[in-house]
C-alpha cells in the first residue's frame, strides 16, 4: 500500500496535505512537520487488560486521596495536596524560586515518605548548597543529576520513591526521540514516559517547566494536556512576594492561590496575605482605590492606583500593570461615554500594589473610581472599599460572596463600603429619592461602625464618593 504523506502541527495536532510554515489552527510558526500515515482505519483487536472491570462501588477511593506536601500554601493551590499517581507541572520564569519551593516541599515530604529529586539544570553539589541554606537535609530525600530519560527511570526503579521531582522537564532527553532536549518531540516523549511511569507506580510526580516571554508554558501545548495539574509560579522578581496559582486541576479547584515569601533563608508560606497588596498611608491620595478580590475561598484586599496626565501626543498612552488591559480599556470607555470624563488628551496609567494580578470583574468599579479620582485630583474618602462589575450601559452588576469580602475588609480596619444594588440579600432598602441608602443591621453583619452603601449605576457611585 502506498503511504500518504501528510503534515501535522506539533502544538495542536492540526493536519494538512502540504507543508506550511504556520499552523492554520493555533497560528504557531515552525510547528508543522511531515507525518507518514497509512490510509484507512486500523481495526483494533482484543488484548490483555491491566485489571478487570469492576462495579464502581467496589473501587477503593482511598488511594486517590491527597497527601500533604508539608507546605500549607502549596497544598492550598493543589486543592489539598498531592494525589498518588498525579503528575503536576509547575511553570514559572527562570530564577523566580521554583527549585527552592520544590526542594522545601521535598524535604518536608521526606519526613514520612521517600522522595527522589532529579536535577538536570544544576549539579548535585549546587542543589546540596541550597539545601543546606534552607535546611532541607533529610535521609529519605534522594538527589541525582541526570539528563537522560533512561538513567532517570533506572533511579526510579532503585529508589522506589513516593514522590518524584524533575527539574526541569526541558533538560531531559530520550534516545528514542529525535531532536535536542527541550524540543517539541523530546518534551512530548519525555513527558509521556513520565506520566506512564507515574500512573503505573502510583507515584506523585512534579515536573518543572519554563515559560516564554509571553508568559505561556514553553514546549508543546500537549504537555499541559498530558499532566493532571498545572501550576503557575508568578511574582515580581524585584519583590519577595511569590504566588502559586492553579490553572488546571483534575483533583481540586482551579481558582485557589498560595502566597509565599522568598528570602535568603528559603521560602515560607504566608497564611494571612491580607494587607500585602494595600498601601498604608496616613492620608488618602488621589488616584487610589481599595477593593477586595476573591482568590478561590480567600478574600484579598487590593489597592488599584491610577495616574492621569495631560499629553501633547496624538495618541495618548493607556498602560496597565497587574490588570486586564482589555477590561481597563472598557472601563475607561464607559467613564468617558457615561460620565462625560475628558480623557482624550491624557495618558492613563493603572497598576496594582504588591505585584498582584487582578482579573476579578468585581474590581471594575474600583478602577473607574481610581481613574476619576486621579483625573479630578480629589482623593476618595478614607476607609472605603469598593466592589462592583461595570456594564457597558453604566449599570453596576452584583458580584459573588460580598459578605465574605466585606467581613475581611472590616477585619483590616475599613469602615465603609460601596457595593452594587442587590449585592446583599437582606437589610437593603431604597427611599425613592436617593439611590444611595445605608444597609440596615450593618453592625450585626460585619463590625460596629461599618457602613455599607448601595449604588445602582456609575452615576450613583461617583455621587457617593464625591
Amino acid at each position: 500500500m502506498v503511504k500518504k504523506v501528510g503534515y501535522r502541527c506539533a502544538e495542536c495536532g492540526w493536519q494538512t496535505a502540504k507543508w506550511v510554515g504556520r499552523c492554520g489552527e493555533c497560528q504557531a510558526w515552525g510547528t508543522v512537520a511531515e507525518e507518514n500515515a497509512r490510509g484507512g482505519v486500523h481495526v483494533a483487536t482484543a488484548g490483555a487488560v491491566s485489571a478487570p472491570a469492576v462495579p464502581i462501588g467496589q473501587v477503593k477511593a482511598e488511594v486517590a486521596h491527597a497527601r500533604s506536601t508539608g507546605v500549607p500554601e502549596l497544598d492550598r493551590a493543589l486543592g489539598g495536596g498531592l494525589v498518588p499517581g498525579a503528575v503536576v507541572l509547575l511553570a514559572g520564569e527562570p530564577g523566580i524560586g521554583k527549585s527552592t519551593l520544590l526542594l522545601e516541599a521535598a524535604a518536608k515530604t521526606a519526613r514520612q515518605q521517600t522522595v527522589l529529586y532529579i536535577t538536570g539544570e544544576e549539579s548535585a553539589a549546587q542543589v546540596r548548597v541550597r539545601a543546606d541554606r534552607i535546611g532541607a537535609i533529610q535521609d529519605r530525600l534522594y538527589l541525582a543529576a541526570e539528563t537522560d530519560l533512561s538513567a532517570l527511570v533506572t533511579h526510579v526503579e532503585k529508589v522506589q520513591p513516593d514522590l518524584l521531582i524533575v527539574d526541569s522537564v526541558q533538560t531531559i532527553g530520550s534516545a528514542l526521540a529525535t531532536g535536542v532536549p527541550g524540543g517539541v518531540t523530546q518534551v512530548r516523549e519525555v513527558a509521556g514516559n513520565l506520566v506512564r511511569l507515574a500512573k503505573e507506580r502510583g507515584m506523585s510526580t512534579v515536573l518543572v517547566g519554563h515559560v516564554t516571554k509571553e508568559g505561556s508554558i514553553a514546549g508543546p501545548r500537549t504537555l499541559e494536556h498530558l499532566v493532571d495539574v498545572v501550576l503557575h509560579f508568578e511574582g515580581d522578581r524585584h519583590s519577595r512576594l511569590r504566588m502559586v496559582r492553579a490553572i488546571k486541576n483534575r483533583y481540586g479547584p482551579v481558582d485557589e492561590v498560595g502566597c509565599f515569601d522568598l528570602h535568603e533563608g528559603g521560602i515560607e508560606g504566608i497564611a494571612d496575605a491580607s494587607g500585602l497588596f494595600v498601601s498604608h498611608r496616613a492620608e488618602p491620595v488621589p488616584g487610589t482605590c481599595v477593593t477586595v478580590t476573591l482568590e478561590g475561598t480567600r478574600p484579598l484586599p487590593a489597592e488599584v492606583q491610577a495616574l492621569v496626565a495631560r499629553t501633547e501626543a496624538q495618541q495618548p498612552r493607556r498602560s496597565s500593570s497587574g490588570l486586564d488591559t482589555y477590561r481597563v480599556t472598557m472601563v475607561l470607555a464607559v467613564l468617558e461615554r457615561r460620565l462625560n470624563a475628558k480623557l482624550g488628551g491624557c495618558d492613563v496609567f493603572t497598576a496594582t500594589v504588591g505585584g498582584i494580578k487582578l482579573s476579578d470583574p468585581a474590581i471594575d468599579l474600583s478602577v473607574m473610581l481610581a481613574v476619576a479620582s486621579a483625573a479630578g485630583d480629589k482623593a476618595l474618602p478614607s476607609g472605603l472599599v469598593v466592589l462592583g462589575e461595570v456594564g457597558l450601559a453604566g449599570e453596576l452588576r452584583p458580584v459573588r460572596d460580598v459578605r465574605r469580602r466585606l467581613s475581611e475588609a472590616a477585619r483590616l480596619g475599613f469602615t465603609r463600603a460601596l457595593v452594587p444594588t442587590g449585592s446583599l440579600d437582606t437589610g437593603s432598602k431604597r427611599n425613592g429619592q436617593n439611590s444611595l441608602v445605608p444597609v440596615g443591621g450593618r453592625a450585626a453583619n460585619f463590625a460596629p461602625g461599618f457602613d455599607v452603601v448601595e449604588a445602582q449605576n456609575v452615576w450613583d457611585a461617583l455621587t457617593h464618593v464625591t
